[in-house]
């Protein structure tokens, strides 16, 4: 298994989002790079692409992406080939899709423009994890976040993105996470589950509830 790994931010943030991520991957022997997009702007097709040329470029680099960036990457790695893919950690996607990207394009003035180009994907999410790629789900527990308002959770959420919209079929694993959606990217725990994830394909759950 290769120690590259890509990072990929997510709606509203730039590559330098993950450089705190980063910077604990290297403390634990991961080459690190961060892939850059403008979430607002770009399509995903157009992303899509690019971040599968990056992955093609480097076979068996894992990826480790946040929120939106995570369905972006599992897009990208069936374009790329994924026999070609390293094992992928999803911090706070919402794979299922997101009630709250969905609540803030029908409810909010302009709301399309916040969201952006990819707000389809956001809404639609995927079905299932592509047969052959070893993912890996973080979701946070900690109810932070604007989201959390627009979408009225019923259930436990990371205030932007609810717990049961980081499962869909075909996970290696889910872990959850004492954090708010943004609070993910500077999370010691998601840190040690991405690390887990990447080294083992799994996570380490040291209690019942899987919550640290």
């Amino acid at each position: 298994m290769s120690n590259r790994v890509l990072l990929v931010h997510g709606l509203w943030m730039r590559s330098f989002s993950m450089r705190w991520l980063a910077t604990r991957l290297r403390g634990q022997g991961f080459q690190t790079e961060l892939f850059g997009y403008y979430s607002l702007l770009q399509d995903t097709d157009a992303v899509v692409a690019r971040l599968a040329g990056v992955m093609a470029q480097n076979p068996g680099a894992n990826v480790v992406a946040h929120s939106l960036g995570g369905l972006l990457s599992l897009r990208a790695a069936e374009l790329a080939g994924i026999a070609g893919i390293g094992r992928i950690v999803c911090l706070g996607s919402p794979l299922a899709g997101s009630q709250a990207a969905a609540n803030i394009v029908a409810r909010i003035p302009a709301g399309a423009s916040l969201v952006g180009h990819n707000r389809a994907l956001l809404a639609a999410g995927i079905d299932h994890v592509p047969a052959g790629l070893q993912v890996g789900a973080v979701a946070g527990c900690v109810p932070r976040g604007l989201g959390g308002v627009v979408a009225h959770f019923a259930c436990e959420h990371d205030g932007t993105v609810a717990i049961a919209e980081t499962r869909v079929p075909g996970l290696a694993d889910h872990a959850v996470v004492r954090a708010s959606h943004s609070g993910l990217l500077f999370s010691d725990a998601a840190a040690r589950r991405s690390t887990e994830f990447l080294r083992h394909g799994r996570f380490q759950h040291a209690s019942a509830a899987g919550v640290v």
